[in-house]
């Protein structure tokens, strides 16, 4: 038994607690994750995890020895990298996960330069309006927008992204400019949450001390940022969006900037990651590079 590998894959299944996602994350067989579990079992003289027909989790024993098996995991790694300064010596698989807008619009275009110059990298990227669980789905960090939660892993604020309003030139035609914030009592937004069936609290402005909102209509609720942007671009209602999201609809003059001095807070954006006493240094040298490849966006 290759111990050190069979030490992965214990640490890959007891985050993910799930035998089946450990698998697809490692590219093995679920039969065969199962069997070097097993293995590893009877090499320690315990059991590790315990199963049951909706989750895995650690045992007693399992959570001493994931905790030493991290340690020992995240040591030879770094001994692995120890010399590698060179861009052609780094290799291994990045996973990421990040806002649909922020992957298409800033990322992705910038990306070519980044693998052209670590060729032994290899990213998966995930990009979707719903927060992941970065220790279950096995995420080397990811870069969420808004206010974060107390979620036990470490963080580095990146800036603060401005914010804008906007409507189409075909809703400003039926409806009008709206000049005052009093207009917008005659006005609808296209509102986005996350969880449907949540309150809105209208339209958003920041004085420079505390945000207010002001009541509006609006028929429609969306929970992406795709869908958002189009519902827009469809006449819909007025949108509250990141500057960086609409830029290009702007300059095309598909949508056009309203109300432009009573805007809303600028949304923070941060980068998390899982707290590890050694992080690996393919995944140092990516969060550097997405560091200053977001530098244009934030204030």
């Amino acid at each position: 038994m290759d111990k050190i590998h069979a030490m992965k894959v214990f640490v890959t299944v007891a985050e993910m607690e799930s035998f089946t996602r450990a698998a697809e994350s490692l590219g093995q067989p679920k039969g065969t994750i199962s069997r070097q579990i097993q293995a590893l079992e009877d090499h320690v003289g315990a059991r590790l995890l315990h199963r049951t027909t909706r989750r895995v989790q650690l045992t007693q024993d399992g959570l001493v020895y994931y905790e030493r098996c991290r340690d020992v995991l995240a040591t030879l790694e770094e001994m692995d990298a120890l010399f590698q300064s060179e861009p052609a010596t780094l290799s291994g698989r990045l996973r990421v996960d990040m806002p649909v807008a922020l992957a298409t619009d800033i990322v992705i275009p910038k990306l070519p330069q980044f693998l052209q110059h670590y060729p032994g990298l290899e990213l998966e990227l995930s990009s979707s309006d719903r927060q992941v669980d970065v220790i279950r789905e096995g995420f080397d960090c990811v870069v969420r927008i808004g206010q974060l939660q107390d979620s036990g892993l470490m963080s580095r604020t990146l800036g603060h992204l401005p914010m804008m309003n906007c409507a189409s030139p075909d809703y400003l035609m039926r409806f009008g400019m709206p000049l005052r914030l009093e207009d917008l009592s005659q006005h609808a937004m296209v509102h986005y949450s996350q969880q449907l069936g949540s309150a809105h609290g209208g339209f958003e402005f920041f004085d420079g001390q505390r945000s207010h909102f002001v009541p509006t209509g609006g028929a429609l609720t969306v929970n992406s940022t795709p869908a958002y942007r189009h519902a827009c671009l469809a006449g819909l209602g007025i949108i509250q969006v990141p500057r960086h999201g609409v830029q290009t609809l702007l300059e095309s003059q598909q949508l056009v900037e309203v109300l432009p001095h009573f805007c809303a807070r600028p949304m923070p954006l941060s980068l998390l990651w899982p707290h590890r006493r050694n992080l690996a240094q393919r995944v140092r040298v990516f969060m550097e590079w997405l560091t200053q490849a977001m530098k244009d966006t934030i204030v």
